[in-house]
């Protein structure tokens, strides 16, 4: 592969993993967390990301995100190589481009509904419209009557809801989710699922997700399967995943 064509994969692709490795050691020794994954995907698709427990699934996401560093390897967002960036780099590129849904929701907990989605907006450097913009985003996802409840106040379902609108009322060109329907019943889980791809394909986000829920799996446009680190399977529709490229800088 020519530099050129190294160059137009990372222009053209959401994410670019090169190799990518984690490595943690302690008193009784190494333990390798992600063993050289490459990986691509496209812009404004779905990818899940599946596999058993300990099998590295949530290291990856924080690499891709640059919540955590490589012990090798690259990543590429948007055509920006992440980790060339500085910690504040990483930080700026991150309340510019990516949005984010935990599991445990992760909402501030002094902040009523449509604070918690403002002060994300803030972060993200807007400015114009916060409170109209917010709330206009609570109400797409259904909580228009709860815009100034505590999460304390609002179920489980709700909350992730909270989240899903923090998430996309900045206009993230990556949502990155970790067992976004994880803690919610089938019902609630399914109401996520419905919302969650329904703003992403309104807003073109790229969206990679870590789910043990074949339901929600089953809903990306691929879907890549990680075992002991390795990443050992696909079942990707065109363009949206592509294992084992190798870009050269």
């Amino acid at each position: 592969m020519t530099s050129t064509d190294s160059q137009t994969i990372v222009a053209q692709a959401a994410i670019v993993a090169q190799y990518l490795s984690k490595t943690v050691v302690d008193a009784q020794g190494s333990l390798t967390l992600l063993d050289g994954v490459n990986l691509r995907v496209g812009r404004a698709t779905s990818v899940a990301i599946v596999g058993p427990s300990g099998s590295g699934k949530s290291t990856l996401l924080g690499l891709l995100a640059g919540l955590d560093l490589p012990t090798s390897g690259r990543v590429w967002i948007d055509g920006t190589d992440l980790f060339a960036l500085s910690e504040d780099g990483r930080a700026a590129l991150r309340a510019r481009k990516l949005g984010f849904v935990f599991q445990n929701f992760q909402l501030i907990g002094h902040l009523n509904a449509l604070e918690n989605v403002m002060l994300a907006m803030e972060i993200s450097g807007q400015t114009a419209a916060l409170r109209a913009d917010a709330q206009a985003m609570l109400e797409r996802v259904g909580l228009g009557a709860r815009l100034r409840h505590m999460p304390a106040t609002l179920s489980g379902g709700e909350q992730q809801r909270v989240a899903l609108a923090r998430a996309f009322a900045t206009r993230p060109s990556l949502l990155l989710a970790d067992e976004p329907t994880g803690n919610l019943d089938a019902a609630g889980g399914m109401r996520i699922i419905d919302l969650m791809f329904s703003l992403q394909r309104e807003q073109g986000t790229t969206l990679v997700l870590v789910t043990h829920d074949n339901a929600l799996a089953s809903r990306c446009d691929a879907v890549v399967e990680l075992q002991a680190g390795r990443l050992v399977e696909q079942a990707a529709t065109a363009f949206p995943v592509q294992a084992g490229s190798e870009v050269t800088a």
